[in-house]
């Protein structure tokens, strides 16, 4: 329940302990802890109901490429033992009716407010509050949460023509609900990312035609998904604690213990069983076969011929495998998990269209025209990703002490102490931001972090009695240096991918996730607040 107070204007703005924006994973666990310090919080979503980026996702092939028991919750333990996964890796509909029941299994619907987006968030160095712009109404929090992902801001280059296009366009990343039917249409999907890979294989089951435009190719591992198998969820049941604790000392908190030696001291033959083995198995575990696989290029080179040779082995057409063949390093994109993607080249109706060599000069009222040919389609989809882990947090206005705006602040590239805060914005904290490993760790285990570490940064505040917290410059600045330095030990600078925001015109190009170690990055955190919240000001 808030509070309600009246402006000078004679405007009643309800107050709140805390304001949290966005119902995904991270909001929704945020609201209970919220509720479990007996605190008020209201949660504001743009979307009509939550899931986050599950709500929006909702293309053909939507599918986690974490396994489904390690991609949950781990808060409550009545909640781990009365959801049955149906499959290895779970799809969106199953991810979303997993977070439908979580939202009413600890009855959270209550104190979230849909189809409301919020606006603008400003902090007042009086009164030490937050006041935040919803579309219809304002509202003041002492603490302002955001909680709005890392992969939720839509990126749609801005191609020539596009809205002269007279047929249908849809974008992976803001699916119609109602689902689309394919049928008998000439499909184009621009952008072969992730959304990309997974939609590729279902769309082309269904069209007439579909046409792949690429502009640069992208590695690829088989998920080999499956049933659930009931004796094994039973098992790991039957010693949660104990597997989400092997799962915590692991790199990115998920899939299995990464290789110990470097792929350079196996014999040639030596490596080829290994990453058979590894690819039989499936998923993204692929780079942990050895120990060295995005640090040492000549070790990163020999799993990513691997895999060219896979592909060429898959592909029947050589001219169009060779196309779909990367020649960056594996790994240093987004690495992808998928379901009979390169198979789907081998379709008589997939075409594959090189727009690295001939690139997309405009879309045309009945199709699109790279600079060579004009391709007739009735339907558009647009698999061209997020403006990643700042896209967000920049379209809302969010002004710190002294008006300082975020986005100007961040102009250069983010700066943030521990992905969490960042300095000039006062009781401001970012779940999975920037500087933290956010999508290059399990991210349900990940925001579970956050979120209490957040909710026992506050208690601590209220129980000595301070009114804000904030960020010390020289901790931002030692911890960006760190990010930075963690970075240039690995081979992910060297592509231009997201994780640069490499895809966004004019987007700074600096690593924008920690790659040090989910257990590193857990125990810096436990020593800051073991040290009495070292490098934060406390008044």
């Amino acid at each position: 329940m808030s509070k309600t107070e009246w402006t000078s204007e004679g405007v009643s703005v309800n107050q709140y302990d805390a304001v949290i924006v966005g119902a995904g994973f991270a909001g929704l666990y945020m609201l209970y802890r919220m509720r479990d310090l007996g605190l008020t919080a209201q949660v504001y979503e743009a979307g009509d109901g939550v899931g986050g980026t599950w709500y929006w996702n909702r293309y053909p092939g939507c599918r986690c490429d974490v396994e489904s028991l390690e991609y949950s919750y781990q808060f409550s333990e009545e909640l781990e033992q009365e959801w049955e996964w149906t499959e290895r890796y779970a799809g969106q509909p199953e991810i979303l009716a997993y977070l439908n029941h979580v939202a009413d299994r600890f009855d959270l619907r209550k104190d979230i407010q849909f189809n409301s987006r919020v606006n603008a968030a400003t902090f007042d160095d009086r009164s030490n509050r937050w006041t935040v712009d919803i579309d219809k109404e304002t509202v003041s929090a002492k603490f302002c949460i955001m909680a709005t992902g890392c992969l939720s801001s839509t990126n749609t280059p801005d191609f020539k023509g596009i809205d002269a296009f007279n047929g249908a366009t849809y974008h992976t990343g803001n699916w119609p609900h109602e689902g689309v039917d394919f049928t008998g249409k000439r499909v184009g999907i621009i952008g072969t990312g992730s959304s990309g890979i997974q939609a590729t294989p279902v769309i082309a089951e269904q069209a007439a035609h579909l046409t792949v435009f690429q502009r640069t190719p992208n590695f690829s591992v088989p998920a080999h998904n499956k049933p659930m198998d009931p004796a094994y969820q039973a098992q790991i049941k039957a010693e949660y604690r104990d597997f989400r604790k092997r799962l915590k000392d692991l790199p990115i908190a998920c899939m299995r213990p990464p290789g110990e030696k470097s792929a350079l001291e196996a014999t040639p033959e030596e490596r080829q069983r290994e990453y058979e083995e590894y690819w039989q198995r499936g998923g993204l575990s692929f780079l942990g076969a050895y120990s060295d696989l995005i640090t040492n290029q000549q070790s990163n080179e020999t799993a990513a011929e691997f895999v060219r040779a896979k592909i060429h082995a898959i592909v029947k057409d050589p001219a169009v495998a060779e196309m779909l063949s990367p020649d960056h390093v594996i790994g240093c994109k987004r690495p992808c998990s998928d379901s009979g993607y390169f198979e789907t080249f081998n379709r008589s109706n997939v075409t594959l269209v090189d727009v690295n060599k001939a690139p997309i000069e405009t879309i045309t009222a009945t199709g699109v025209a790279t600079t060579d040919t004009n391709y007739e389609l009735d339907c558009i989809v647009l698999a061209t990703g997020f403006d990643a882990m700042t896209g967000s947090l920049n379209r809302i206005d969010i002004r710190g002490k002294g008006g300082i705006k975020l986005k100007d602040k961040w102009a250069a590239g983010p700066t943030t102490y521990l992905g969490l805060s960042t300095v000039g914005f006062p009781n401001l904290f970012t779940m999975t931001g920037p500087g933290s490993p956010s999508v290059l760790a399990n991210m349900v285990t990940g925001v579970e972090h956050h979120a209490e570490w957040i909710s026992e940064c506050i208690s601590y505040i209220r129980e000595h009695g301070f009114k804000r917290i904030e960020a010390t410059p020289e901790a931002e600045d030692a911890w960006v240096a760190h990010v930075n330095e963690v970075a240039d030990t690995t081979l992910y600078p060297t592509c231009n991918s997201w994780y640069m925001g490499a895809n966004i015109p004019n987007k700074p190009r600096v690593f924008l996730p920690y790659i040090g170690g989910f257990p590193t990055y857990l125990k810096k955190c436990e020593e800051i607040v073991q040290n009495g919240y070292e490098g934060f000001s406390l008044n």
